[in-house]
């Protein structure tokens, strides 16, 4: 475990899948993240790459070659080495080896910086492609953040408001992969209220949201989580059933069409990066 911390927060990462595992308002002694219940789901903030969701019988097919990834891809599975480190700032590096190239047949450098700075934490995302031929990938978060249903509060107190949104198109999930039928859910003052209900068919999944900001907050106190990303075109909002957190989920990418020919070059929300490329991207969590 790694941690980093300023005098408003500290924040802890397991160095296995660089994930964020704890972020702690250091003022009320909160702690912000989801706990990793496994009764109920045991992550708390993975990495998706090099894809997101589920492939079409878990495999895809690239140069004529038939390939398995399992759901979400391998990063979230792999040990990253720490690049840099200092008090208030972690970047943590995977590239490729020979095990990940036997599943994904590309060279890459994936670097994730985790920054404090005041009362936000950034997470900054910056894919390489080192092979000699054009890279096809995914990358996403999936934060989950506590719902305190203790001292009078309950998770429909909570609920998510959208900077830029009257209405949520959402693709259900059919087993695990996205139908090509839509439907709406109408938020009233831009505000979509919390339910354990509400996930009972899965993630609400979203190719065409646009607002950059979300704030999650409860009705009956002065507690928010501000939420912003950029170049993340698609996002997903889950919990498990009964389960007392959200997952705020900005993503390059989805998982497969329920029609999809499992060629990843034709893969819905596919990124292509030149030989020598970068991407980058980022979202940020700010307590108040």
């Amino acid at each position: 475990m790694i941690t980093i911390q300023n005098d408003k927060l500290r924040a802890t990462f397991n160095n296995l899948g660089a994930e964020l595992v704890s972020l702690i308002n250091i003022e009320t002694g909160k702690e912000i993240m989801w706990s990793g219940n496994p009764d109920f789901w045991s992550g708390i903030s993975p990495v998706l790459f090099p894809i997101i969701g589920a492939l079409k019988n878990e495999q895809y097919i690239f140069e004529n070659q038939t390939y398995e990834l399992p759901r979400h891809g391998f990063a979230r599975r792999r040990i990253f080495a720490v690049k840099e480190s200092s008090e208030n700032e972690v970047v943590f590096e995977l590239t490729s080896d020979e095990e990940s190239l036997k599943i994904y047949p590309f060279q890459f450098s994936l670097e994730i910086k985790y920054t404090l700075a005041a009362n936000k934490l950034t997470v900054d995302y910056l894919v390489k492609n080192l092979s000699q031929k054009q890279m096809y990938f995914s990358l996403g978060a999936h934060p989950g953040f506590a719902i305190d249903t203790e001292n009078g509060l309950n998770y429909n107190d909570y609920e998510i408001a959208f900077s830029n949104d009257d209405e949520l198109q959402i693709h259900p999930l059919v087993d695990n992969l996205i139908s090509n039928q839509t439907k709406t859910i109408d938020l009233e003052n831009k505000v979509l209220p919390l339910s354990y209900e509400l996930f009972s068919k899965d993630a609400l999944v979203m190719t065409n949201m646009r607002s950059k900001e979300l704030i999650l907050r409860n009705n009956k106190n002065h507690h928010k989580v501000i939420f912003i990303f950029s170049n993340f075109p698609y996002f997903g909002i889950w919990a498990a059933k009964n389960a007392d957190f959200v997952c705020l989920e900005p993503w390059q990418g989805i998982a497969d069409l329920e029609n999809h020919n499992q060629q990843l070059t034709e893969k819905f929300g596919i990124l292509r990066l030149e030989k020598g490329g970068d991407w980058t991207a980022n979202w940020a969590v700010e307590i108040i």
